[in-house]
């Protein structure tokens, strides 16, 4: 079968949010330096779909991962280890040839030169996914469906497959998607600008960053991003230090007509600030962020709020040393939400700012 049956029913919305990708086990360096000097390394685990869905069960939402494992020891301590945050896994499949995926990266930041990450991961369980063998009802059955570009980069039939999950068709579940631009994983030339920019337009959420849609696209500034994706209903734009905008269009949660521009798809441009923060390490920010502004928005609140959230979600990861943390406590979060926009800046966040009794030392101004 290549992709749902014709007239497949929509199961009963009993999950919030699923997530579909690829995690790996990560090994994580014991110490800095390169790669070929470390010598030793702490296990953990590594996936941007997995890390959202983590994220929002750790929040308080019914969340599942739907991926592809092996048969091997790394595949049931990934199941086990996402489990564990609260996630549904039952929908995860095990196969019985391809491995699961690995990584070894460097302890210094992904922006850097001296950043290294080794992949082993060609051949993967999770690159094997395709319109043939994920199970349809199981990602139909959330209110949001999370996806993002790895995947598309994974292979031509984990390609296949986000072409059919992004398809529109009745009963479809607002889909989520971050472009996560990673150059490395893709086959060279100029197909993941195109493949990426056309997944984009065909979801209803898109997360971009500024410097990957230059990267990727050629395209400068948040105004021309959503110039050259105007269907999804919000976009996100996310802009590092100097925090993200987002573009809301007026119309109801999914596609944009084709004549997206027109006075019917005005959009509300919201600017929220990021946050001060006391950065111990930079990787999954990106991830948090995705999760917090998904979170709020089951929630239905307000865009500015929206982002906030994910700028807090991303705070807590960015002040603790791995891809995962335990987030703020939802009224912890709400509070600092609702500050007025001078007291918003001037926070400033480090690490153990989460634990609610601890806030007022952990959050000062600068």
């Amino acid at each position: 079968m290549s992709g749902p049956a014709a007239g497949t029913a929509v199961a009963a919305t009993t999950t919030d949010v699923v997530c579909l990708g690829e995690s790996m086990v990560t090994f994580l360096p014991s110490q800095p330096g390169r790669l070929a000097d470390v010598p030793s390394f702490g296990r953990g685990i590594g996936g941007a779909e997995s890390n959202v869905a983590c994220a929002l069960a750790a929040a308080g939402h019914r969340a599942a991962w739907v991926g592809r494992v092996g048969a091997d020891g790394f595949g049931d301590h990934l199941v086990e280890t996402i489990a564990s945050y609260g996630v549904d896994t039952s929908a995860v499949r095990r196969d019985p040839v391809r491995p699961t995926g690995i990584y070894f990266r460097t302890a210094t930041d992904r922006g850097t030169d001296t950043h290294e990450v080794a992949y082993y991961r060609a051949g993967s369980a999770a690159s094997a996914m395709s319109p043939a063998n994920v199970p349809y009802e199981e990602l139909f059955a959330g209110r949001i469906l999370h996806l993002s570009g790895i995947t598309a980069a994974l292979s031509g039939d984990c390609l296949a497959l986000l072409r059919e999950l992004t398809a529109v068709r009745p009963g479809r579940p607002l889909v989520s998607f971050d472009v996560n631009h990673r150059p490395h994983l893709w086959r060279g030339g100029d197909a993941d600008a195109s493949v990426l920019l056309e997944l984009a337009r065909r979801a209803d959420l898109v997360f971009v960053g500024e410097d990957e849609a230059e990267e990727a696209w050629g395209i400068v500034g948040a105004e021309a991003i959503r110039a050259a994706v105007p269907e999804p209903s919000v976009l996100v734009v996310k802009r590092g230090s100097a925090g993200a905008t987002v573009f809301a269009s007026g119309l109801r949660p999914g596609p944009r007509s084709s004549n997206a521009g027109g006075a019917e798809d005005t959009d509300t441009v919201t600017h929220v600030p990021a946050l001060h923060v006391d950065v111990v390490a930079a990787v999954g920010a990106g991830d948090a962020f995705a999760a917090g502004f998904l979170s709020a928005t089951l929630r239905g609140l307000p865009v500015r709020d929206r982002a906030r959230h994910g700028h807090l979600m991303a705070a807590a990861v960015l002040t603790v040393p791995g891809d995962l943390t335990e987030p703020p406590a939802r009224d912890h979060a709400d509070r600092l939400v609702a500050l007025d926009d001078d007291a918003w800046g001037t926070l400033r966040l480090g690490p153990g700012w989460t634990a609610a009794d601890r806030a007022s030392e952990e959050v000062r101004t600068p």
